[in-house]
């Protein structure tokens, strides 16, 4: 398989990788996401040359990524911990549910076929997208206390959409925490510390499930976690992501959503080709 693959175009993937880790670090800081939704097409294009099993390879990204945005999410939220941006008493009142969500997910992604996986991912992209280009400016900014039920119905959610999503929540966690009048750099801080919690739940379960029950077999994988694709990534992320994080903190709050939204709706329409390519 990997025989197949000629220096040039392995040279060529590895450029490409190290580009979208370069974007994917800096968004994991400046928007308070992980980076997945950059990551994740990075990934599946890199084991599509590769020629990965179709059946795997939409999979194999989604576990890589989530094992990425752990030092990733680590970085950025030491960042954002020196401006005083990370709520730490909102993150333990609804952890152990973003945890039980990520299981759950974990269950729902080892059983979608890949060109369902794309076509989600296409989605929901499109969707947050459209959230933070033309509603986010309208949230006002009085922060409230969360219910608990909130709480327990959004911390499932979250861990449940980031598994077949590949991503550290922050493309949900975000506007949550603004629908409560969070300011938008404590939001964005907040929320890469809920991509810790989920990245690490999120990497043993894909793991796991692609290790005890679908017996994956591509080269260099266990289970649902490829370590080239981390070996590429992470040292990148990781210097990237402070970068992201330092930046957040002296442009405006408007142009920062504008730039996510927009970002947003390209992999979106991206992800979506591919979808119709595959189907």
């Amino acid at each position: 398989m990997l025989d197949a693959v000629n220096v040039y175009q392995l040279i060529y993937l590895i450029l490409v990788m190290t580009i979208a880790a370069s974007i994917a670090g800096f968004a994991a800081g400046l928007l308070g996401v992980g980076g997945g939704l950059v990551m994740v097409p990075a990934l599946y294009y890199a084991f599509t040359v590769l020629d990965y099993e179709m059946a795997n390879k939409m999979h194999l990204a989604l576990g890589t990524s989530l094992a990425i945005i752990i030092p990733t999410s680590i970085m950025s939220t030491r960042t954002h911990m020196k401006f005083n941006a990370v709520d730490f008493g909102l993150i333990k009142s609804f952890g152990i549910y973003i945890v039980l969500g990520v299981v759950i997910g974990t269950f729902l992604t080892s059983n979608l076929k890949t060109a369902n996986l794309v076509l989600f991912f296409s989605l929901f992209a499109f969707l947050v997208g459209l959230f933070f280009l033309f509603l986010k400016s309208k949230l006002e900014e009085t922060e409230r206390n969360i219910p608990k039920i909130y709480k327990i119905i959004i911390g499932n959610f979250i861990g449940f959409i980031s598994v077949p999503l590949g991503i550290g929540g922050g493309s949900l966690s975000v506007p949550f925490m603004r629908l409560f009048g969070y300011d938008m750099r404590k939001a964005i801080g907040t929320s890469a510390a809920i991509g810790i919690l989920i990245a690490i739940s999120g990497t043993i379960s894909m793991i796991s499930s692609g290790a005890l029950f679908a017996q994956v077999n591509s080269p260099l994988s266990i289970g649902y976690f490829n370590l080239p694709g981390f070996l590429v990534f992470v040292p990148v992320t990781m210097i990237m992501a402070p970068l992201g994080a330092k930046v957040v903190h002296k442009i405006s709050r408007n142009l920062i959503t504008k730039i996510f939204g927009v970002y947003l709706m390209v992999i979106s329409i991206r992800s979506f080709i591919e979808y119709l390519n595959i189907k």
